[in-house]
């Protein structure tokens, strides 16, 4: 749901409250919203601290700075969201596709690399939303999308096994990933099989709380939980000591982030600009569809437009903190609505809980072992993909299926930014494909004076013939239309001395089209049939007057679309009766009928 575009007669203060819907909703506010607000940002924040620092291990970035996301982002987010109830911050899925983006620089580079690339995610986002093109959803294929979230739960998938087995990463940032994962699972020899225990002890952990919750019928943090209980493990056993340790996130510094402004490295933006178009549109797409997700649940009017903003000012502010890019997070935001938030406020309020958290509990959280992310990333790709939306789109058409398949295949094959845009290409080539497909069929009229598609066994008239064209009339149809206008040249005879085409079916008509049109009615004169258009719609009409075509061929001969049902149709062949002045075919149903007897017909 859209609200309108309604800008004229607005105050300041409407204008504050449209640019900053947290403040709206602060007019119709209450003790009983700010403690169900209090309660739901509470709960995120429980769950988004484990996470916010997995995430900023798959770009191999230091951890603190997923927390530095999930405060910034979260807030500046909330303020700016048109959505009530979502959450932003550091996303699974951005953060596979910054990944990829800055594994072209070496490991000492891509904390810049990430911190710039949210600066120009943020102003591509903002400039998008300047140019009210937000809902950007309306022409991807969902097909593109799940076959993303399938390609980049695979890829988070091999990126974490060498975590998960304790292995050290091998070759080189300039090396492809499937490169790095060969060369690094050729070393399972090497496998720690204590990092390996912990791994999987998070993922049984993590799931036997998920069932103990959805039995008590309660959120319960057990992301948290297992990873507190898992940092006092390696801390009381002492695992990361010995010959056999297990890697561990290291200190995390009890602190805020602070303002700093990106670093600007003209050839490392170069690099970064194309990746970062491809993430903007990422992250646009994970927000306006989840935002959308809680609007048709919650029945809150949206304003995709604004939406928009709030993601490209989070982003573009975040940068100025050491955030790197970061969108809606979909289990956080289902988090917060389970929770009973009702305004922005409970992001603002979750930010808050996660900076308390930072500054409370970092110095404890340097025992944290990196095996233990590795297995909620492994939980998080496995609830990224939403199964049965999967099997839905590879079993309905085989349209879906190739560029599910295909995007997925892009994803963890070729570039992970990059596969959205492979898919878009893709579903727009297809659809272009089938789209450039235009139907024709002959119409005739029965003995009963009724105008319907012909069958093969009802006899053509060769005096009068009837065509009706539907599809898209645009430069990918331009084979169909030759070969159908030549089909009607096959059957021209030489008693034929009209064609009545019928176009009320066709859409879109462009330049190439209309020129073939323009020789086909030059052909027609010279055999001297005459070529009647109807249910001619008024912008056709326009296009015809203005490229000439109806002047090629006589404004008397061009019917436009009434409002009657298949009046100009039956205007178009009364008139291509009247050319004849009683010439009828042998066929004719007004053979022997009076030249002034009205005629009635039907489709």
């Amino acid at each position: 749901m859209e609200t309108p575009n309604d800008d004229q007669s607005m105050t300041p203060r409407d204008w504050l409250f449209r640019l900053v819907p947290a403040l709206d909703s602060l007019r119709t506010y209450s003790l009983r919203s700010l403690r169900l607000d209090l309660i739901a940002g509470f709960t995120v924040a429980a769950v988004a601290v484990p996470p916010a620092m997995a995430y900023a291990s798959i770009p191999q970035l230091p951890v603190q700075y997923g927390l530095y996301t999930a405060i910034v982002m979260t807030a500046v987010g909330a303020l700016f969201d048109s959505s009530r109830q979502l959450i932003n911050g550091p996303t699974n899925a951005i953060c596979i596709a910054l990944a990829s983006a800055i594994a072209v620089f070496p490991v000492e580079q891509r904390l810049q690399a990430a911190i710039l690339m949210a600066f120009l995610v943020g102003v591509l986002q903002t400039c998008i939303t300047l140019f009210r093109q937000g809902d950007l959803s309306r022409f991807i294929s969902q097909s593109v999308i799940v076959g993303f979230t399938l390609g980049a739960a695979i890829l988070l998938v091999l990126d974490q096994l060498k975590n998960l087995l304790g292995l050290p990463a091998q070759g080189g940032h300039e090396d492809h990933f499937l490169v790095r994962f060969v060369l690094t699972m050729m070393h399972v020899d090497s496998i720690n099989y204590l990092a390996l225990g912990i791994g999987v002890a998070t993922m049984l952990l993590v799931l036997l709380l998920r069932a103990l919750g959805n039995r008590l019928k309660m959120q319960l943090p057990e992301f948290l939980i297992v990873v507190a209980l898992m940092a006092g493990a390696v801390w009381a056993f002492e695992w990361d000591q010995g010959p056999n340790k297990v890697r561990i996130v290291g200190a995390i510094p009890a602190n805020l982030p602070s303002f700093e402004m990106p670093s600007w490295n003209w050839p490392m933006m170069r690099q970064l600009i194309s990746s970062s178009l491809a993430i903007a549109v990422l992250g646009l797409l994970e927000a306006i569809a989840m935002a959308k997700a809680i609007a048709a649940r919650t029945q809150q009017k949206l304003d995709i437009n604004q939406q928009c903003l709030s993601e490209g000012l989070a982003n573009l502010v975040g940068s100025f903190f050491q955030c790197f890019p970061g969108s809606g997070s979909l289990t956080r935001s289902a988090i917060n609505v389970h929770a009973g938030a009702v305004s922005q406020w409970s992001g603002v309020f979750a930010a808050g809980a996660v900076a308390l958290t930072v500054l409370v509990l970092a110095p404890y959280a340097r025992y944290i072992p990196s095996a233990s992310l590795a297995g909620l990333l492994l939980i998080s790709a496995w609830r990224l993909v939403d199964r049965k939306q999967l099997m839905y789109h590879l079993r309905t058409t085989s349209f879906d299926r190739v560029i599910v398949l295909a995007t997925a295949f892009a994803a963890f094959a070729i570039n992970i930014e990059f596969c959205i845009l492979i898919g878009v290409f893709l579903s727009v080539a297809l659809y272009v494909k089938r789209a450039a497909h235009l139907h024709m069929s002959e119409l005739t009229m029965t003995t009963e004076r009724v105008i319907r598609e012909r069958i093969p066994s009802d006899p053509r008239c060769d005096r009068i013939l009837i065509y009706s064209l539907e599809g898209e009339l645009f430069f990918g149809s331009a084979p169909d239309l030759d070969q159908h206008l030549e089909t009607i040249e096959g059957r021209i005879q030489p008693a034929t001395r009209a064609l009545v085409l019928r176009l009320k079916r066709v859409r879109n008509p462009d330049a190439v089209c209309l020129e073939i049109f323009e020789r086909f009615i030059v052909r027609m004169k010279e055999r001297k049939v005459q070529v009647i258009l109807c249910g001619v719609r008024a912008d056709f009409s326009h296009i015809l007057h203005a490229s000439g075509v109806e002047a090629q061929l006589g404004k008397e001969y061009v019917f436009q679309e009434q409002e009657t049902v298949m009046s100009s149709t039956l205007a178009a062949v009364r008139f291509a009766y009247e050319m004849l002045q009683g010439d009828y075919c042998a066929f004719c149903p007004r053979r022997g009928e009076g030249q002034k007897e009205v005629l009635y017909f039907m489709i």
